[in-house]
């Protein structure tokens, strides 16, 4: 009896494990069925180039207005010395016929000044001593009034301004004597057009700009400019 236990044990055994491997082999049949076949003859690297994304590049230049129409660049307001050197800057550019202005008429303004003197002797006196330090722009007021011996180094158009040429001509020509103060008068100042500058000027006369105090820099539509002018 025992011999015959452990026979159909075995039996048992030997059952499940041919029901176990079958399975595994149908089901990698199975598998291998619904696989397409790989034919490594038939498989080539592509050579075909990459499209490569669109780079846009960086521009110096301040905003466009609205695309496709024609952009200038206005700088100013400049009056006095101011304008001087300005328009000198700009000569060494030679811009041509590409280079416009327009002017504005202001009610009030700053201006920087050296009290009225006693007399014609004192104002020669310091004219000379203006001249002295490399002063060339001034304007003795010819009022009849409380102004007159009056001597007007500059006037500008925003307070900024105004004081930071005074801060100048007490630092580095040492005119102490010298004063701002508003001006309610009749002030013209003188604004800069270029007629739609390339990125090297436009990087030109940026740098340029950061010598003049209180100036802006701005793109404008070319249309507006022709109805100012």
């Amino acid at each position: 009896m025992r011999a015959l236990f452990w026979i159909l044990l075995l039996g048992n055994v030997i059952f499940f494990a041919a029901m176990q491997w079958g399975g595994s082999l149908i089901a990698d049949e199975r598998l291998a069925q619904v696989q397409p076949a790989l034919h490594e003859e038939k498989i080539r690297l592509s050579t075909a180039p990459v499209a490569e994304l669109p780079v846009v590049a960086a521009e110096s230049a301040p905003l466009a207005t609205e695309s496709g129409t024609p952009v200038c660049l206005e700088w100013g307001d400049f009056s006095g010395a101011d304008l001087t050197r300005a328009t000198a800057a700009l000569s060494a550019l030679q811009l041509g016929d590409k280079l416009s202005q327009y002017q504005v008429e202001r009610a009030i303004s700053y201006w920087v000044y050296i009290p009225p003197l006693k007399s014609k002797a004192a104002v020669t006196q310091k004219i000379a001593q203006l001249k002295e330090r490399g002063i060339a722009e001034y304007f003795v007021v010819p009022d009849a009034g409380p102004w007159l011996n009056a001597i007007s180094l500059g006037v500008f158009k925003t307070q900024e301004a105004a004081q930071h040429f005074l801060d100048d001509l007490r630092q580095a020509k040492d005119i102490r004597s010298a004063q701002m103060g508003e001006r309610a008068s009749k002030l013209k100042t003188t604004v800069f057009v270029l007629n739609e500058p390339d990125a090297a000027t436009v990087a030109e006369l940026t740098e340029i700009q950061k010598d003049f105090s209180g100036s802006t820099l701005k793109n404008v539509s070319c249309a507006r400019i022709d109805n100012v002018e």
